[in-house]
């Protein structure tokens, strides 16, 4: 998608501070983080909420493996942390291309803030 930021990190043109990357999960971190640990984990193709996401079974699973494991290596696995997935306008959604909040790195409260 011509207009999707996340399909420009995705391809390179736009820049972010990777974490992670496999054939089929970019991960990079926020640049308006919430909390020490903020990262964004997004399939490469290009989906665009949890709402299409059902055709997407195998690849959705590939996303929550990798949160695991960006998880585990920024070293939020001891005291835990919190995986966010905003949908649709109401969700407060701003890129329509599927994507994840891994945030930690401190005491979260709820509501989220």
């Amino acid at each position: 998608m011509a207009d999707c930021i996340f399909c420009g990190i995705v391809e390179g043109s736009v820049p972010s501070d990777k974490v992670y990357e496999d054939d089929s999960v970019l991960a990079f971190r926020d640049i308006n983080p919430v909390a020490p640990v903020h990262v964004l984990i997004i399939p490469k193709k290009h989906v665009p909420s949890l709402l299409d996401a059902e055709e997407e079974p195998e690849l959705m699973g590939k996303i929550i493996a990798a949160a695991s494991k960006v998880a585990k290596e920024l070293g939020l696995a001891e005291k835990g942390f919190r995986l966010v997935n905003n949908c649709g306008e109401h969700g407060m959604q701003t890129v329509y291309h599927i994507h994840f909040h891994l945030i930690g790195g401190r005491q979260l409260t709820w509501p989220p803030g």
